[in-house]
């Protein structure tokens, strides 16, 4: 894990936002997800500076998941460690609400 993903972990695990589980670097379909409620649906992705090369990719592999009835969040790597409140406060608002807002 990058030390970002590893700083989001310890903030998330063990039901720290709103109760909600999250596992780590899970399985789903072909994707492998950084971050997943799977009771809520709610997946985290973190991305670093490789993923503004891959943005089409990102896209069909959200568009996959959505099919699949999972709300995607993403942040840049940067954003975790830097505006945590405001990635911490994303999270908690979509995970108590059935709000599809995209990040």
């Amino acid at each position: 894990m990058t030390p970002q993903e590893v700083f989001l972990w310890q903030r998330i695990r063990q039901g720290q936002i709103e109760g909600h589980r999250f596992r780590k670097q899970h399985p789903l379909g072909i994707y492998t997800v950084d971050f997943v409620s799977l009771e809520m649906k709610v997946i985290v992705e973190l991305d670093g500076s490789q993923h503004v090369e891959r943005v089409e990719l990102d896209r069909i592999r959200d568009d996959w998941l959505k099919s699949v009835g999972f709300r995607v969040l993403r942040f840049w790597n940067h954003e975790v460690t830097e505006d945590w409140d405001t990635v911490g406060e994303v999270s908690w608002n979509s995970l108590r609400t059935n709000n599809t807002t995209e990040v």
